[in-house]
């Protein structure tokens, strides 16, 4: 029996064979639950997104601010939100799917080309189980949450849905086309690891 819990939203998962009883389960979750609580509750604080929070945008907090303009800016630590805006979560989520859209396709474009292989047609969501994914038809999909991280992370996983187009799994093969097309990975791959779960504490819903 196995016991997961999900470092993008906390979810608990068990895994058994068919013939295991219920009962010892149930006591094998038991067993565990000191051990759940502390996975649990180091999950990241939930933190709503309005005037004056900060929210990373390429890695970078910025401060969502006020201000007396007409269209929304973004400076260095700021993201400028003309102060008659009544939701700027709204706005906010708007904006950076935007961002991560223009981003995105030109990461795939870039990588596809050098793959040598197109992609059917790219589409952003906001899901928990996965940053990208890619089908056997090449449509692929990403977190637009992926902006929020640093470009370097984002690169590497458009770069890694688009080896997809020519390997539809993870053998070494796939690595290697990986490898071949962006180069070494693994401390993208690790950052996602370690702090993937912190892009999604942000909530822009009320």
């Amino acid at each position: 029996m196995t016991l997961r819990v999900s470092a993008l939203d906390g979810r608990v998962s068990i895994t058994a064979p068919s013939h295991v009883p219920m009962r010892d389960i149930e006591a094998f979750v038991l067993e565990k639950e000191a051990w759940l609580q502390d996975k649990v509750s180091a999950m990241p604080e939930p933190v709503p997104v309005t005037f004056y929070t900060a929210i990373p945008i390429h890695g970078m907090l910025h401060d969502i601010v006020p201000f007396g303009g007409n269209r929304m800016e973004i400076s260095k630590n700021h993201l400028y939100i003309p102060e008659k805006i009544k939701l700027p979560n709204a706005i906010t989520v708007a904006f950076l799917k935007i961002l991560a859209r223009d981003q995105i396709i030109q990461e795939a474009d870039f990588y596809a080309l050098k793959l040598g292989l197109p992609y059917a047609k790219i589409s952003l969501r906001d899901v928990k189980s996965r940053w990208g994914s890619c089908n056997d038809q090449g449509a692929m999909m990403f977190s637009w949450r992926l902006i929020m991280a640093p470009p370097k992370v984002l690169t590497y996983v458009v770069a890694h849905e688009v080896a997809h187009l020519r390997h539809m799994n993870h053998s070494n093969q796939f690595w290697n086309e990986l490898r071949s097309l962006l180069g070494e990975y693994r401390e993208e791959k690790q950052w996602l690891r370690e702090n993937g779960a912190t892009l999604h504490k942000y909530k822009f819903k009320d």
